[in-house]
């Protein structure tokens, strides 16, 4: 026998997610938003190593009421949130990795179409920048904040991999801002995290 309703499998799953998480420094709505992130990729390690600043769900929740254009880094992310939802709140998603100009962009400067993507985005007062792939997106939107050519509402940096994934998150953390931000610690991430961890906030405002 096994569970087939696709709701009761859920329910399951974040019973189980939620014996491992006594004792842990976050409030009820980050543990959500930390349990979905468990959730979608297994890995229960998420439980110590996600961090928030300055406020981050009280801020996301009031800019997804409003109506923001959010930014993801790839395809991927984009493809993983909820759109229903998104729609219902009429909010916005954009994501330009596949866009000629910005290939063209990044040939020009010798760097990644996620670099130059977020230099795209930086023209289209995005109020949400969400990265769940490559640390140069993450270390570009650094220079741009740093030379005040932009200031997120909200940053969802998770990158993942060897190269640069924790030290770009590393950097973000020890920024001098009052931007509102959810990072991983280490090499831990990925798109599909990313895109998790924008999911637990629409449940949220969706109360679902």
């Amino acid at each position: 026998m096994y569970i087939k309703n696709p709701k009761e499998i859920e329910k399951k799953s974040m019973d189980i997610i939620e014996e491992v998480m006594d004792g842990l420094d976050y409030d009820e709505r980050e543990k959500k938003i930390v349990k979905r992130m468990i959730h979608t990729t297994g890995d229960l390690e998420y439980r110590n190593i996600v961090e928030f600043r300055n406020g981050f769900v009280d801020a996301a929740i009031d800019l997804i009421k409003k109506e923001s254009l959010i930014y993801s880094d790839t395809k991927m992310v984009n493809a993983g949130i909820n759109k229903k939802i998104v729609y219902d709140m009429h909010c916005e998603l954009v994501y330009f990795i596949d866009n000629q100009d910005v290939l063209d962009m990044s040939i020009k400067n010798k760097t990644t179409r996620s670099s130059a993507s977020i230099d795209k985005a930086a023209t289209f007062g995005v109020d949400i920048y969400v990265i769940g792939n490559a640390p140069t997106a993450v270390f570009r939107m650094l220079e741009l904040i740093e030379a005040g050519k932009i200031k997120p509402k909200l940053i969802i940096a998770v990158p993942v991999g060897f190269v640069g994934a924790a030290e770009c998150k590393e950097a973000l953390r020890n920024l001098d801002t009052d931007i509102p931000m959810v990072t991983t610690v280490g090499n831990k991430g990925g798109s599909n995290v990313a895109a998790s961890i924008v999911n637990a906030l629409l449940y949220m405002v969706s109360d679902r």
